[in-house]
């Protein structure tokens, strides 16, 4: 399938999707969104990606949302199209995804960098939700995840100042996992998307839909749904191998069962 506003590559095991819009800092349009739902929805239907990337240029991974496509959008039209709700499904994206952000992370790509599940910002990287800055807010998680990420203090600072912050600050307050140099971006995220599809396919699903499963129940719940799949993992060839591997010393052979 070709694509206009993204471009797809693959590693071994490992899917990369880079947005590019270039000459709009890779601004999020519909149908750049379209192209990158589909993209993700292919490497989650192709068994031997264990993992994805999604990264922009060096100049911006996704400067925001494409304000020339929505000035002239209504509230009536908007509300009964139900506008970002398409953007949302990265998000329900079960394999991991791993965002590789250098430059701009504005607004709409700033809400795509958290819907992913690791963040790895180059030292060049500004993250921020200017929204307020247009007389709006945040629409596709921004006000929900940001929070969650960082706490209510510095949510609060960003959304409401509509300011940046830099890759530093950013893996400070626990929105980025590692910060590394501009030129070493992808080769650090390439390493750990291949760490991550490296283990058990069975194992890498569960954990992440446990960690998941703690933003959204209280702690109770939460344990009580951990202890479940952990219980469940029991069940899998995957555990049998990694216990074994583990103690005979030697690198383990999965099955993705």
């Amino acid at each position: 399938m070709s694509h206009e506003h993204i471009r797809v590559e693959r590693e071994g095991e490992v899917g990369i999707v880079r947005l590019h819009r270039p000459k709009a800092l890779n601004a999020l349009c519909d149908a750049l969104i379209t192209e990158l739902n589909a993209a993700l929805r292919a490497f989650e239907e192709n068994a031997s990606i264990g993992c994805t990337i999604i990264t922009g240029s060096e100049k911006a991974f996704a400067a925001g949302a494409d304000i020339a496509e929505m000035q002239d959008r209504t509230w009536p039209a908007i509300w009964q199209e139900d506008f970002l709700a398409d953007w949302d499904r990265v998000a329900d994206v079960r394999k991991p995804l791993v965002a590789a952000v250098s430059g701009y992370a504005l607004g709409g790509g700033c809400e795509l960098a958290m819907m992913c599940d690791i963040i790895i910002a180059a030292e060049n990287a500004r993250f921020g939700q200017p929204e307020i800055r247009l007389g709006i807010i945040p629409g596709a998680g921004g006000t929900q995840r940001l929070i969650r990420a960082v706490g209510k203090a510095k949510a609060m600072d960003l959304i409401l100042t509509g300011r940046m912050m830099d890759a530093h600050e950013a893996e400070a307050c626990g929105l980025v996992a590692r910060v590394v140099p501009v030129e070493q971006l992808m080769e650090e995220a390439l390493s750990t998307a291949r760490e991550i599809a490296g283990h058990s396919r069975t194992a890498v699903l569960a954990a992440k839909e446990a960690v998941l499963r703690a933003f959204e129940t209280p702690l109770q719940e939460g344990l009580r749904f951990e202890r479940r799949l952990f219980h469940a993992l029991f069940a899998t060839p995957d555990r049998k191998e990694g216990m074994e591997a583990f103690l005979e010393k030697r690198p383990p052979r999965w099955s993705g069962r």
